[in-house]
């Protein structure tokens, strides 16, 4: 029994490190896109099927991208968005949401979140001051407007076309 318990705990581990690998090479592989991006698909299809698996492989992803590319507010950002995604949508999978609307919407509304969360962090970390917070914040905001509509229309492409087919191919898998 032992030895079967070593085998699943290895199985997990193998797991976990070729989904944050995967994560790490989807990213770059789309990094010559500004803003098209699939990371947020992977996300959830990992939490959504493999549940904690998934969640523990975001975790790991977030991890190793201030390896890759430095510190700055954007590791805080990660740090609470990307684990946040996971976690919704581990609640999604044990509920067995399947509308493909409701999937897609709530993909959206993360990547709208997480325009807004960056340019709150940037705002409250660069600046240090709180006076006209709002007014700067709107300002920030707007000038990386272009760039959220792109993600935002990776989420709006990619969930509809991807999610159910993915999630169920890797549900076999796992």
């Amino acid at each position: 029994m032992g030895e079967g318990r070593k085998i699943s705990v290895a199985r997990q581990v193998a797991t976990v490190g070729l989904m944050a690998a995967s994560l790490e090479c989807v990213k770059l592989a789309l990094s010559v896109l500004p803003n098209i991006e699939a990371v947020t698909l992977l996300v959830a299809v990992f939490s959504y099927a493999a549940g904690w698996t998934g969640v523990l492989a975001t975790v790991v992803f977030v991890c190793i991208e201030p390896l890759i590319w430095g510190f700055g507010t954007w590791v805080i950002s990660y740090a609470l968005y990307w684990p946040a995604l996971a976690l919704l949508f581990l609640v999604l999978g044990r509920l067995r949401v399947k509308n493909r609307v409701a999937i897609t919407s709530v993909a959206v509304g993360m990547t709208i979140w997480f325009g807004v969360l960056t340019s709150l962090v940037d705002i409250g970390l660069f600046s240090g001051r709180f006076d006209n917070f709002f007014h700067r914040f709107a300002i920030y905001y707007a000038r990386g407007a272009a760039f959220y509509a792109l993600q935002v229309a990776s989420s709006l492409v990619l969930f509809p076309l991807l999610f159910r087919t993915l999630t169920e191919k890797l549900k076999k898998l796992t």
